[in-house]
């Protein structure tokens, strides 16, 4: 009986520095920077895209409004309706950074992230029922902008999910 030997193919970029092919005289010559090289490109920078997984957006959103919230509490002495403000755009970059694989956790973490850092702007005091009564109606009488951030955080995940199936269904199409 005989055995075939199972053969692995290797990529042009793991081999080792020898068994690399020698660039071709033109190719050094154009590669080789000089006078008559040019100016050199620009380079533009581009916002980093970070990829979250679901967790990770949860803390990320989680941590960001508990750090607005005390922000708001030192700043703008515990106004609430900076800190709605402010979580429209913690509730869309939570939906933009979390991985495609992770999308549908970002409009199940921004509620949740509301709750976590309206604390310390909540007004609540005379122990630790005052604490959850004052919660509870900051909660309440805000609910407007948890509805607004839980909307941006849905539709930018929604839009997201689109695109990755459009870009799915071309190359079937092309074929």
């Amino acid at each position: 009986m005989e055995r075939y030997k199972a053969r692995t193919v290797r990529h042009p970029a793991e081999r080792a520095p020898a068994q690399r092919a020698a660039p071709a005289p033109a190719q050094r010559a154009a590669a080789a920077p000089g006078p008559a090289a040019g100016p050199a490109p620009v380079r533009v920078r581009r916002l980093p895209r970070p990829r979250l997984t679901g967790i990770g957006g949860g803390l990320f959103a989680c941590a960001a409004m508990f750090l607005i919230g005390g922000l708001d509490w030192l700043l703008f002495d515990a106004s609430l309706f900076v800190y709605g403000l402010l979580f429209l755009p913690v509730a869309a970059a939570t939906a933009l950074w979390v991985r495609p694989a992770d999308l549908i956790t970002a409009p199940i973490s921004a509620p949740i992230a509301f709750a976590a850092g309206v604390w310390p702007v909540s007004g609540g005091s005379g122990g630790f029922a005052g604490e959850v009564m004052g919660l509870v109606s900051a909660l309440s009488l805000h609910a407007g902008w948890l509805y607004a951030g839980t909307l941006v955080a849905a539709l930018i995940a929604l839009v997201r999910k689109a695109v990755l199936i459009g870009r799915r269904r071309m190359p079937r199409r092309a074929a």
